[in-house]
């Protein structure tokens, strides 16, 4: 049995699974109302979740998918206002209540709680969309229930880059070996890795199933699979 200080989740496809009706339903929402004739189906959209971050994700899309498209002057002005209009349609979807947390995250979540465990979030999604959600499903001042959320644009380099992870570390004044993180992708599991989290429990998803997960402690369906609790964690 191990001890850990706290538990680090990544929000996207772990906590929940907000891509494919979420987070592509948003996208394609602010497209139209731009006047834009893009639509980002299932097939393609996992195309482009090979790039962390929307507006990153824009800029892909437009270099390999789109390249006809006249950009206006100011390129990085035009994606940013996509962006944001994508995050108002997200949180907009979110406040439904449609898309619930994933199987086990919530036991897993109330039971650290209960027992102090610190919790902490490190995602390349915006500060807005990760409260948007935790309201959704949990209620209304849970994002308070984490010690440090690393969101959107606080580092530079996004996943597969450690900065988030490092971010969240530092400012919890832990090292890798003192946490547990918590992923759905490639991206994320080398992401946390390369921040020195040497272990790391995945649950897959339709988008991630055929990722690359060598350097995770474990690979699960998802967190009621065991089911994942402190008492499952400290065997890690």
């Amino acid at each position: 049995m191990s001890e850990f200080a706290a538990l680090i989740f990544d929000v996207d496809g772990t906590l929940a699974d907000t891509e494919r009706d979420g987070h592509r339903l948003a996208f394609n929402r602010a497209f139209a109302e731009a006047g834009l004739d893009w639509d980002w189906d299932v097939d393609l959209y996992g195309k482009l979740l090979t790039v962390t971050g929307g507006k990153e994700r824009i800029k892909f899309y437009l270099a390999e998918f789109n390249r006809d498209f006249p950009l206006p002057d100011n390129p990085d002005t035009f994606i940013a206002s996509l962006h944001a209009a994508k995050t108002e349609h997200y949180k907009a979807l979110m406040a439904k209540g449609r898309i619930p947390l994933r199987p086990g995250v919530e036991n897993l979540i109330r039971e650290a709680r209960s027992a102090g465990v610190a919790m902490a979030i490190a995602t390349t999604t915006t500060m807005d969309n990760v409260t948007a959600l935790l309201e959704s499903t949990l209620g209304k001042g849970s994002d308070q229930w984490f010690a440090q959320i690393g969101a959107g644009d606080v580092v530079p380099n996004k996943k597969p880059a450690p900065d988030i992870y490092t971010w969240v570390l530092d400012r919890m004044g832990l090292g890798g070996n003192q946490v547990i993180a918590f992923e759905d992708s490639g991206h994320g599991v080398n992401s946390a890795a390369d921040a020195g989290i040497n272990r790391i429990v995945v649950t897959t998803n339709a988008y991630t199933a055929a990722q690359d997960f060598s350097r995770a402690s474990v690979v699960l369906d998802d967190m009621a699979q065991e089911p994942v609790d402190l008492a499952y964690l400290a065997g890690l």
